[in-house]
């Protein structure tokens, strides 16, 4: 079954950088998930996050307020 990934944040470089992180490692590791990119503030205060970048896994807020490593990533997806 394919995992819905969000990327929680309004664009800033530290987004950006999770963001490459997460799909490289889904890219690398053969992961069936989709990301999707969650910019509107709105949308993201829904989630009752307040510091971004936020990563969010089906639904789970799973990082919050920081970049996380490849390895996390991986361990957070299998």
């Amino acid at each position: 079954m394919s995992k819905v990934i969000k990327i929680l944040g309004t664009g800033c470089p530290k987004c950006k950088s999770m963001t490459g992180i997460v799909s490289d490692v889904i890219k690398e590791n053969n992961i069936d998930a989709t990301i999707e990119k969650v910019e509107d503030i709105m949308e993201i205060m829904k989630f009752n996050v307040m510091s971004t970048p936020a990563l969010v896994i089906d639904d789970v807020i799973t990082i919050k307020g920081r970049i996380p490593s490849k390895s996390e990533v991986l361990a957070l997806l299998n």
